[in-house]
């Protein structure tokens, strides 16, 4: 009887087994880049002029970047948003195929994921209080605190010039701790900041060039190192920016066209 029950419970835990790792393969199957008809495209949705929500609709750059990708692809696109913190990790679990999200080209990023092509050269700024005397070249953030996100390619070059840096959820988040007098400027791009102006022109912002101290970042959006899609977007940007329509979205959203080297 005893030996019945053992095997009992045996067959019972290859039962199991067997059916988790069926649940496995079958997400797997099901993983956004074998989504028919659709691409899918991960971003934060709280970066203006990037991705961000205006009378509670989606929009931005990026967004209208991702949906002219998708056209030329003859695929539906279908945004996923997601805080920075977690979002290029999203790529590893199938939760998009694609992030657009104003993400630069690292060595680092190259060896894990697969950029496309460029498609904004971005030159750093330093944002600080117009009053701040302190302040009056990007090299002066040394022992300063400077508020960035985290993970951002922006915190790597306030550590190396020596700057504390004070993490933030988001743009809007950073502008907010400067203008408070929390944190004593924030990087950023200029294609950024001249957004930002365009929405508040009478911020009580100065900003500061980075010149050769912080190189010009170039922006591309990233997928899956074995991605199979890479090809065709590239394809797909190379054409908008053949067509004009990368300088016309840059245009539209920054005042100036960013996507030129």
């Amino acid at each position: 009887m005893k030996r019945l029950v053992k095997l009992i419970g045996s067959l019972a835990a290859v039962l199991v087994l067997t059916i988790i790792l069926s649940g496995c393969g079958k997400s797997s199957s099901n993983s956004a880049e074998k989504t028919p008809g659709k691409l899918t495209i991960g971003l934060e949705g709280t970066f203006q002029p990037y991705s961000y929500h205006e009378n509670h609709k989606l929009t931005g750059f990026e967004v209208e970047l991702g949906k002219a990708i998708a056209k030329k692809m003859n695929l539906k696109p279908v945004f996923v948003e997601t805080k920075w913190d977690s979002l290029i990790a999203g790529l590893n679990v199938d939760k998009y195929d694609i992030v657009l999200n104003n993400v630069a080209i690292t060595k680092a990023r190259s060896n894990k994921y697969t950029f496309t092509t460029p498609y904004i050269y971005s030159k750093s700024q330093l944002a600080v209080k117009k009053d701040n005397p302190s302040i009056n070249k990007i090299t002066d953030i040394k022992g300063k605190k400077v508020a960035e996100t985290a993970t951002s390619e922006n915190a790597t070059d306030a550590k190396r010039l020596g700057a504390t840096v004070v993490p933030t959820n988001d743009f809007e988040q950073s502008m907010a701790l400067v203008l408070q007098g929390r944190a004593d400027g924030t990087i950023n791009s200029n294609g950024s900041f001249g957004a930002y102006l365009k929405q508040k022109p009478n911020a009580n912002i100065r900003l500061i060039d980075g010149g050769n101290k912080v190189a010009t970042q170039k922006i591309a959006g990233i997928l899956k190192k074995d991605s199979k899609l890479s090809p065709k977007v590239n394809k797909a940007l190379q054409e908008l920016r053949k067509d004009g329509t990368l300088t016309k979205l840059s245009k539209k959203y920054f005042g100036t066209d960013i996507t030129q080297k």
